[in-house]
């Protein structure tokens, strides 16, 4: 494992707070997703500060609940008082909640982040520095029959080594009895089985440094084995079918979760030849790499044979069996969907609620398909008890978070597929959907819609919306990526020269029609079969004032958006029959967008003998009309206030004299 501290780099952090070094040394930790995954780990650091009294306290400064490793700033650790965190660990008994409550209570800043429920755990490490990963090589060695003893072998006398309990008070009753009278000094770190690895130090770099020499370490034993270089791979290339299964599939989870989900599909070698493994019923059902992960993807994954759909309620039932097994009375049994399943000799699928959680999953599943067949290769892959995987699954802290009410966005667990999504009306209809929790496909000829947003919500696809195969690719991997299509905002589009008809040439009169009237059939017709699978499912047209008003030089794009209106009121009468909504809406004078330069702007006002902001609001309303005042009626369009509604047009124009 490399090693990435830089000491140049080392220093400039610790120029800007006392929690400098702390931040960068967790930064780096972060940055190695076979170390940490997705506010995984935990780090601290003690130190003292001055109370509002004078007074000089001990302080623990540890990683705050909600806080990801890789982007930790100094707001994100938690400053507890350390004296009253040694008392806690004193004590015979305390619940998890309780022990929750004692360390929202032990801040000396209420409005930091909860601390880590592994605080107490890090103040009875008498060392300044403690460091806490889920190593993915350390992991997986002790995921078999014989871990333990492999890992004593590996790191000796350096290494304290400790069997599997539950995280939060227990793991920190039982560091404090196994390390009564240790010389911490000649320790590296602890090992805990099917959990983590733990390093410390007074000084930042040597803890640091111990975590990535004591993963090494592991790493140079799997591959020494020839365990690491044993990942099954094959190729695949799937059919037009296959994704009518993952659209459907999407639908049926949605259905059984009582909310949209998405879903992606992960159809890389790496994932088909896993998936064509011959026991793979049995391996990819043994349980999680660390039973932490499993409040993100459940303990164990859903078997596909051939039709996911009709194959759900198989983990349905199983799911329910492992909760009727191992549940308590006061345990409310949570949702029946798996999170990752294997679809036999096609990959794996992961689904999720939103984007972020569906990333989680995706990562997670990747790692623990790794770390099986190296465990496979070693002995047997050898996970936890299910008893174990569902304590830390069903956790009460976890428990007490279903208490909670939460409103999740509008459109979350949706996805809309945008085109023309570089600038202006398309651009502006991703961020607004977007920012209420869609997912977003975003088609644009204009190579730039690829760099536009890093966001997990987006996928951006540079198409040719004219061309029937990038088409057909573009929504392809759009349905691979996030499940399916519900809601379809067919915008690209073009406004050409002005030409009187006299003087139209073919190329210009092709192109435009073309464009912005067959370019959204070829859309709409690809994008069909998964509308009819999609939830709540919506079409919305951008048309244009100059359907109901045309003008004089406009003839080209005129009679495309013409097209386009009736093109739309076909559409609603013949996926009415399947709930699918169509409706169209024609802005005017959205002066934001790429055809009007400053330049232009200028010119036309000149023309009208007024001023460019006189001429901006020369409409009814007298208001200036922006792509953002599009997208948002775009997407009431899309929502539930339209639910009723389909074949209308609608201006969006501030008001035109000549469409009224």
């Amino acid at each position: 494992m490399l090693n990435l501290w830089d000491e140049a780099e080392a220093q400039e952090f610790a120029k800007d707070s006392t929690l400098g070094l702390r931040v960068y040394s967790s930064q780096l930790l972060g940055r190695n997703a076979d170390l940490v995954l997705h506010g995984g780990g935990n780090t601290s650091v003690k130190g003292s500060q001055s109370n509002v009294f004078g007074e000089v306290e001990e302080v623990l400064y540890v990683k705050g609940s909600g806080w990801d490793l890789q982007t930790i700033a100094a707001g994100g650790f938690a400053p507890v008082r350390l004296p009253h965190l040694r008392a806690l660990a004193a004590l015979p008994a305390l619940s998890d909640t309780d022990m929750m409550r004692e360390l929202r209570l032990a801040l000396l800043d209420p409005s930091a982040p909860t601390p880590s429920v592994e605080a107490i755990l890090h103040a009875l490490i008498p060392l300044r520095y403690v460091d806490h990963t889920h190593a993915d090589a350390v992991v997986a060695i002790s995921n078999t029959p014989n871990g333990e003893e492999l890992l004593r072998n590996i790191y000796g006398e350096d290494v304290l080594i400790l069997p599997y309990v539950m995280p939060g008070f227990i793991l920190a009753q039982q560091v404090h009895e196994a390390t009564k009278g240790v010389d911490w000094t000649r320790l590296k770190g602890i090992v805990l089985l099917h959990h983590g690895i733990i390093s410390f130090h007074d000084d930042c770099k040597t803890s640091y440094d111990s975590m990535i020499e004591l993963v090494s370490a592991a790493e140079a034993y799997l591959q020494g084995k020839g365990a690491l270089d044993k990942q099954a791979s094959k190729d695949y290339c799937a059919s037009a079918q296959d994704y009518q299964q993952v659209a459907a599939l999407r639908a049926q989870a949605s259905a059984m979760f009582g909310a949209p989900m998405l879903l992606r599909w992960d159809a890389s070698a790496d994932s088909v030849g896993y998936s064509a493994i011959e026991n793979i019923e049995d391996i990819a059902t043994r349980g999680p790499l660390t039973p932490d992960h499993s409040i993100h993807t459940k303990p164990f994954a859903a078997i596909f044979e051939k039709d996911p759909a009709q194959e759900l309620g198989k983990f349905r039932d199983q799911y329910r069996t492992y909760f009727d097994a191992h549940a308590a009375d006061y345990h409310q049994c949570l949702d029946h969907v798996p999170r990752f399943a294997v679809w036999k000799n096609k990959g794996m699928v992961y689904l999720a609620p939103n984007s972020k959680r569906l990333n989680i999953v995706a990562d997670i599943a990747e790692h623990t398909r790794k770390a099986i067949q190296w465990g496979e290769h070693l002995d047997t892959w050898s996970a936890l008890p299910q008893q174990d995987q569902f304590d830390l699954e069903y956790w009460e802290l976890e428990q007490a978070k279903l208490q909670r009410t939460q409103t999740s966005p509008e459109f979350e667990g949706r996805v809309v597929l945008v085109t023309g999504a570089a600038s202006g009306i398309g651009k502006a209809c991703v961020e607004a959907f977007v920012a209420r929790g869609a997912a977003v496909l975003a088609l644009d000829i204009n190579k730039s819609v690829m760099g536009l947003w890093s966001s997990a919500q987006v996928l951006a696809i540079c198409t040719d919306v004219t061309d029937s195969a990038q088409v057909d690719t573009a929504i392809a991997q759009g349905v691979a990526h996030f499940g399916g299509i519900d809601i379809l905002i067919s915008n690209a589009g073009s406004f050409p020269a002005s030409k009187r008809l006299e003087a139209m040439g073919d190329e210009a009169w092709e192109h435009s029609l073309a464009l912005n009237l067959t370019a959204h059939m070829k859309v709409l017709r690809q994008s069909a079969s998964y509308l009819k699978l999609g939830l709540e499912p919506s079409v919305v047209f951008i048309g244009s004032k100059n359907v109901a008003a045309p003008g004089p030089g406009a003839g080209a794009y005129s009679v495309a958006k013409a097209g386009l209106a009736q093109l739309a009121r076909v559409a609603a009468l013949e996926f009415g029959g399947s709930a699918i909504r169509v409706n169209t809406l024609h802005p005017n004078a959205v002066f934001d967008t790429g055809i009007w330069t400053d330049e232009v702007l200028e010119q036309r006002a000149a023309h009208y003998k007024i001023s460019v902001d006189e001429y901006k609001r020369s409409n009814i309303l007298a208001q200036v009309i922006t792509s953002a005042d599009v997208a948002a009626m775009a997407v009431a369009m899309a929502g539930k206030a339209f639910a009723c509604t389909t074949g209308a047009q609608v201006p969006v124009d501030g008001g035109n004299e000549r469409v009224i």
